[in-house]
């Protein structure tokens, strides 16, 4: 019972001190979070661009070294079957 008591008593006060020392109101402090929230959003966009720039170079890179690999080998194949090693 004292535990819960004092449990209780220390939320009231934390939260009585929370509102007399807060920098600003509740609305200012949703206002400068929903700025911030957008900001991220905006460069999280911005790097979402480049990383899908990125990646597509990456995929025309893997697909140039595959086309060059099996023309390659092909060659080598046959070059084989024909004895023109």
């Amino acid at each position: 019972m004292k535990f819960m008591f004092g449990l209780l008593l220390g939320l009231g006060l934390g939260v009585a001190i929370g509102l007399i020392i807060a920098p600003q109101s509740g609305e200012e402090t949703r206002t400068i979070l929903n700025e911030q929230g957008q900001g991220i959003l905006l460069r999280s966009g911005a790097l979402s661009d480049q990383l899908r720039s990125r990646a597509n170079e990456a995929i025309e890179q893997g697909r140039d070294r595959y086309v060059r690999t099996k023309n390659e080998l092909t060659d080598r194949y046959s070059n084989a079957r024909s004895g023109d090693l």
